[in-house]
């Protein structure tokens, strides 16, 4: 009788369900998912111009709850130091510790002569969708803000 009860229990302890290990959280590298198209972007051929820098007076970050999925668009304002000058934003992806690099300079054609007076520019550019996580944007190594992506 003995053994018959040691099989019963031998044989139930085999339905019992394992130990599993405890899951580990995570954390996934941060990427655009979608991208906007940027009008500010460079451009093939821009290498044939004069890189000049710009002065950013105050930009604006507005969440753009009336897109799906909420976006954030970006309004810079400056100046350039010169009439014929062509705004540049140049938009990184984010790195590991979710920060967006955005380069802000002009190009002149250095063919053309232009007057040394500042042109002001106003502008937005919209970002893309991203990955969850929260992140902060930079304008020429200039911290602007943050947002949060769910």
């Amino acid at each position: 009788m003995k053994r018959l009860a040691l099989l019963f229990i031998f044989l139930l302890s085999g339905c019992l369900a394992q130990p599993t290990p405890a899951p580990t959280i995570t954390i996934s590298a941060p990427m655009i998912l979608s991208a906007e198209e940027n009008p500010r972007a460079p451009h093939p051929g821009d290498e044939k111009f004069n890189r000049e820098g710009v002065i950013i007076t105050s930009v604006n970050l507005i969440a753009r709850v009336d897109l799906n999925p909420t976006r954030i668009q970006i309004n810079p304002s400056g100046s350039m130091p010169s009439t014929c000058g062509d705004l540049r934003l140049q938009v990184k992806p984010p790195d590991a510790d979710y920060r967006i690099f955005i380069e802000a300079y002009s190009l002149t054609d250095p063919k053309k002569k232009c007057e040394n007076v500042f042109q002001q520019f106003e502008t937005n550019i919209l970002l893309g969708v991203y990955s969850p996580g929260r992140y902060t944007i930079w304008v020429n190594e200039n911290l602007i803000g943050d947002f949060v992506a769910y």
